[in-house]
């Protein structure tokens, strides 16, 4: 058997990072664009420049192991670069909700122990409950100048253990404070990969970033573009004026985006069918065939994705399949609105009842989601509780109820406590919305 050793590692295995793809990329991709951000522009070669700089800034600061550092910014390159710098630091990235008030940004910067928190400066006012010893850094006017701080050719970016964790991603908290989800860098590399491959981004793409980079670190392709050398586009909100014209311009050929923001372009007064087409991710809700169709007419390929921050954002994904291409376009929409199978790198994902007996393959017989594998949380941080009841029976529990179709796709119905019981039946909310839809 292999004993040799390189500083700690096993010889025939290399702890999995995603900050490994942006190390590779500043090589392989040099010359090529990294990110957009406005005016600036960088190459892979300076991308990876700055976040070493950024990491060795951190350490010079006294940033040490698993301190967490805090962002609470809107779409920027600032945060995309975090996402490599920060970790690089063996820091761990809390990406903070900006919709959040005062109070929930003071208790989740209080709750991760996080010791710095770069920001935007319009969400100041939102640090109003941060105390004075939590470092500030506008990322507007001072980011660059925190950089400068550190040097490119200091910073190790290996890694003792895959397991680590990378980030922690806050839930909404409808149903109390918000809890602490922890990534690792296994699954923010795995999933990373996955978004990559199924969204078959390339060298030559260029990823909108219309969805929040705070939302389950964005879906993990603030890591999925650096693995194949796409640009990022960053805007700091979606305003249909302008995605329609970065879009025509050919500036994008890829990005997610939730239900409502698809209405959101498919209704604005300047939405016309595209020369080339634009592929998207669309999870948050079953997106309603009409929406599905509209998207259609306008040439973007339409892709549905589903999961939730606990399973780093997309765990299925619906492929579709030629006889579903080939279907009428009504039809064909009602079975893109389901959320599909496991992706690659996911793991498994199952339908069950109350006593954890799968339920019958029928698309009929409702139960609860219920995921296990690679991209699945390390649990909630500092919640043991919160933790042990989500993984009861040895599954992650999502609180979804669906169906699983024959085809071994699985269909969301609601949510467990949306649930309508009458005359005895389980009524499905999403059902009734669509029917009105």
């Amino acid at each position: 058997m292999i004993t040799e050793t390189v500083r700690g590692a096993r010889v025939f295995r290399e702890e999995l990072s995603p900050v490994s793809f942006l190390e590779r990329a500043g090589t392989v991709h040099a010359e090529r664009l990294a990110a957009v951000d406005g005016e600036r522009r960088f190459t892979y070669a300076e991308w990876r420049a700055r976040s070493r700089r950024l990491a060795s800034a951190l350490r010079r600061a006294g940033l040490r192991k698993d301190d967490r550092v805090a962002f609470l910014a809107l779409n920027s390159e600032p945060l995309l670069l975090a996402h490599f710098g920060v970790p690089q630091a063996g820091g761990i990235l809390v990406a903070v909700n900006t919709r959040l008030t005062a109070d929930d940004v003071a208790y989740i910067v209080d709750h991760s122990g996080a010791s710095w928190i770069l920001h935007s400066p319009e969400l100041a006012p939102q640090l109003a409950g941060v105390p004075p010893s939590v470092r500030r850094v506008d990322i507007s006017t001072e980011f660059d100048a925190l950089l400068e701080r550190g040097t490119d050719d200091e910073v190790d970016s290996w890694l003792e253990d895959e397991d680590d964790v990378i980030s922690i991603n806050y839930t909404s908290g409808t149903t109390g404070r918000p809890k602490g989800v922890m990534y690792h860098h296994r699954g923010a590399y795995l999933n990373g990969l996955a978004m990559a491959l199924h969204h078959r981004l390339t060298e030559d793409s260029a990823y909108l970033w219309t969805l929040p980079m705070f939302h389950c670190n964005g879906w993990c392709f603030t890591w999925a573009g650096a693995a194949v050398g796409a640009a990022a586009v960053c805007i700091p909100a979606v305003d249909p004026e302008r995605v329609w014209g970065i879009f025509e311009r050919g500036e994008a050929t890829h990005f997610c985006a939730a239900p409502t923001v698809l209405t959101m372009l498919a209704n604005h007064p300047r939405a016309h069918r595209l020369e080339r087409p634009v592929r998207l991710f669309t999870a948050g809700a079953p997106p309603s065939p009409a929406i599905i169709g509209q998207m259609a007419e306008l040439n973007f390929d339409l892709v549905h994705v589903y999961g939730l921050t606990e399973t780093y954002g997309p765990f299925t994904i619906h492929e579709t399949a030629p006889s579903v291409r080939a279907m009428a376009a009504e039809e064909r929409a009602r079975m893109l609105s389901r959320q599909g199978t496991p992706h690659v790198t996911a793991g498994e994902v199952r339908v069950v009842d109350e006593n954890m007996a799968d339920v019958p393959a029928d698309g009929e017989t409702m139960g609860e989601v219920v995921f296990r594998g690679n991209v699945v949380m390390k649990g909630y941080y500092e919640n043991p509780e919160a933790t042990a009841e989500a993984f009861t029976g040895g599954w992650f529990h999502s609180g979804d109820v669906g169906v699983m179709h024959p085809d071994g796709r699985i269909e969301l119905r609601d949510r467990k406590k949306d649930i309508i019981i009458s005359g005895g039946e389980n009524i499905s909310t999403i059902e009734v919305e669509q029917a009105v839809a």
